[in-house]
């Protein structure tokens, strides 16, 4: 990936486009070997991440058909430390695709510029790289390219990018070369050798991340990416050197970094284990990352509030160079081996109308800091001192630069969009003051300045956190858990112990209330509380009423006293219509934001 100088972003250049799909674009985030990817907007002002897919592969009917089945894939996935697709277009002249923003820093970026983290950021970064792929593997997806550069650092914490789609431009290389494609000097040794890649395989690149990026350096010795490659894939006769790690993060290598797929730890004990061994909740932001690297992720949302003009102005030549690049046909660049950053959630297609300008701020978005002051501003409060908004400004950065590895027949895998959903492991019972296994998905804890001022009756657990109720697939549901929070995809009848409401198209489809919720006329704890006992909806909204999107609107606030007896509140923000075929109904998606106050 390439991006501005000193900077996130960069100007928009002569030949790029000024607009796709109805999408203004504003400057360049990067750039690598599946497309460009672009900052625009939505008509709401949320930031996103266009992503142009190249020439080469728009023109290619496997890449298109791969292409989609990635992307219905990347659908299902559903959770925290992940970052969804908004919108998405792959049948039309060319596939793009619009992501969430995050103007974070990638470990990668981060490792080369300041050195080996923290031992207690190591594992609060894993732990929620597990969470994620504990999310990710839920709906039967593989990463397949884990690796630093497709770990985003936040002040929110760390999110896990590019899962799976990076595949379709995968399997259009193979088709083309032969052999095996990825990242070699974290690939696990099934897939350096070309054998089925699966689940287990994402938790060997976790467990080489975790070396890397507590020490900087790989497991398997120095030398160049083949060599590394070609040491993995000989794995069970030469086990990686150990020796020289901190005694804490042994057990961890020793349970990811094995020959045997069988043997690897899973997703839900791993973070347990990383909680454990960071003495802290791993949803504990508040000064997670070394300073010098709070600082860089502060900088880099300002500049993101800021993005530079284009280096010329948009006129006539520059209008039509871009016209005639519009729709994903982005120049090649240098690839430096960063993946594309559009892993995601269940995709809007084009739900969102054309984007405006940005407009005002979002509740918790950060205020730019002034320009008149030289050097970076202070730290953020969820490094020392203040910024845990960029918890809402996601990101999405650049495009797959996979390396080629092993010539030979391609053996690749099975396709991983079609892969059984498969089930988080629940691990035995925590020893004595390790942490709640149960407690895998919930969400980062907010700043106390990003909260309101706490009611006498009313306490804030935690404020404004983004969760998005996908429209539900044939036969399949979502259970929703507001005190977690935790978003269960795929759900299956009668598994909602402890669930608030589920979203399903199953039998009577439709939009169903497990506790009593009310619509409030407002946002206090007191209106919402009022509106449980006074103003409460149906058990049930039925798909028919859903499909005409009279009852729950933008703006709609819903609120409920969850199983656990706290007062949650639903703020809805989008609506965002179906229009994908392979929905039961045309139920639509509800991105909300979620409010939890504990009474009394």
């Amino acid at each position: 990936m390439t991006i501005g100088t000193g900077s996130v972003l960069a100007p928009l250049e002569p030949q790029d486009p000024r607009e796709t799909a109805g999408y203004r674009l504003i400057a360049r985030i990067g750039e690598g070997g599946m497309g460009t990817v672009y900052l625009s907007h939505t008509r709401g002002g949320q930031p996103v991440a266009m992503k142009l897919i190249r020439r080469e592969f728009g023109q290619d009917p496997d890449f298109r058909s791969r292409f989609e089945q990635e992307v219905r894939a990347a659908r299902r996935v559903q959770g925290y430390h992940l970052v969804p697709v908004l919108d998405h277009d792959t049948k039309g002249a060319s596939p793009w695709l619009a992501s969430v923003f995050v103007p974070g820093i990638s470990l990668h970026d981060a490792l080369s510029a300041y050195g080996p983290l923290p031992l207690g950021a190591v594992f609060q970064l894993i732990g929620c790289t597990a969470r994620a792929l504990g999310s990710i593997h839920a709906a039967g997806v593989v990463h397949r390219d884990l690796k630093p550069a497709n770990l985003l650092l936040g002040a929110a914490g760390p999110y896990v990018i590019d899962f799976g789609i990076a595949r379709a431009a995968d399997s259009t290389q193979l088709t083309r070369t032969g052999g095996v494609i990825g990242t070699p000097q974290y690939m696990s040794p099934e897939h350096a050798l070309g054998a089925e890649v699966t689940t287990a395989s994402d938790l060997f690149a976790v467990g080489l991340i975790a070396a890397v990026a507590a020490t900087g350096r790989h497991p398997y010795g120095e030398g160049g990416a083949t060599a590394l490659g070609v040491r993995i894939a000989n794995t069970d006769r030469l086990p990686p050197d150990l020796s020289g790690y901190p005694t804490e993060l042994k057990p961890l290598l020793e349970r990811c970094l094995t020959a045997d797929p069988a043997e690897r730890i899973g997703t839900d004990e791993l973070a347990a284990m990383c909680e454990l061994f960071a003495g802290r909740p791993l949803n504990d932001f508040d000064g997670w990352l070394p300073e010098p690297v709070g600082l860089e992720i502060a900088r880099r949302v300002r500049a993101a509030e800021n993005p530079p003009a284009p280096t010329v102005a948009d006129t006539g030549a520059a209008a039509a160079a871009g016209a005639a690049r519009s729709g994903g046909f982005g120049p090649a660049g240098t690839d430096t081996g960063t993946s594309g950053a559009f892993g995601g959630l269940h995709a809007a297609d084009t739900a969102f109308a054309p984007p405006r300008p940005p407009g005002p701020p979002q509740p918790n978005r950060p205020t730019p800091a002034p320009n008149t002051a030289p050097g970076p501003a202070p730290a953020p409060k969820g490094f020392r001192g203040g910024l845990v908004a960029a918890c809402l400004v996601l990101a999405v950065v650049a495009g797959a630069g996979t390396v080629l590895l092993l010539d030979g027949d391609g053996g690749g895998s099975k396709d991983d969009a079609k892969a059984p959903a498969a089930r988080q492991e629940t691990p035995a019972a925590p020893a004595s003051g390790s942490p709640d296994p149960a407690q895998a998905s919930a969400p980062p804890k907010a700043s106390p300045s990003a909260s309101a001022a706490p009611k006498s009756a009313y306490t804030v657990v935690f404020q404004d956190k983004p969760l998005t109720l996908r429209g539900p697939y044939i036969s399949t549901g979502t259970h929703v858990d507001l005190d977690a929070p935790q978003i269960v995809p795929n759900g299956k009848i009668g598994k909602d112990d402890g669930m608030e409401l589920t979203y399903q198209a199953w039998g009577d489809a439709g939009l169903t209330f497990l506790t009593a919720m009310g619509k409030s006329p407002g946002s206090t704890p007191e209106e919402c509380d009022d509106a449980v006992a006074t103003n409460p909806l149906a058990s049930k909204l039925p798909a028919s009423q859903l499909e005409k999107g009279k009852e729950l609107t933008k703006g709609t606030v819903l609120c409920t006293v969850t199983s656990d007896g706290n007062l949650a509140m639903l703020r809805i923000t989008e609506v965002v219509p179906d229009t994908d075929n392979g929905s039961l109904s045309s139920m639509p998606d509800y991105v909300t934001t979620l409010t939890l106050w504990k009474k009394g």
